[in-house]
């Protein structure tokens, strides 16, 4: 089997087993409204061959992948109509990024102040 058979094999392992339906499971019903989950996917894969060496030997070759599945949202659908629900976490980034400046300002802070008490000890 040559390294591209291989990748197309696990290619499609990979992309029949991540459905939304085998990640999230089936949508849910209740009432008159059905909620029915909506999924991220990404596919990377890449691989290399080799070949034959001068006296004869057979060189290196691999492959490798990778998928990930977020949750984005859920559609709900009503006998008034159907609408998306984005999963958002714009609140959540946002306070994860103004922790980080502070810690980072407050850590370049420190430094200087022990900076200047050690170059005064100095003198």
């Amino acid at each position: 089997m040559s390294i591209q058979q291989l990748l197309e094999s696990v290619a499609q392992r990979v992309s029949a087993g991540a459905s939304v339906k085998n990640v999230y499971g089936d949508p849910v019903v209740a009432g008159d409204r059905t909620v029915i989950p909506i999924a991220q996917f990404r596919y990377a894969f890449g691989g290399g061959g080799g070949g034959p060496r001068g006296n004869g030997a057979i060189s290196g070759g691999g492959g490798g992948g990778r998928v990930s599945a977020r949750p984005c949202g859920a559609l709900e659908v009503t006998p008034h109509g159907a609408r998306f629900i984005a999963f958002d976490d714009r609140r959540r980034t946002g306070a994860a990024l103004a922790i980080g400046f502070l810690l980072g300002a407050a850590f370049v802070a420190l430094r200087r102040t022990r900076r200047i008490e050690t170059a005064k000890r100095a003198d």
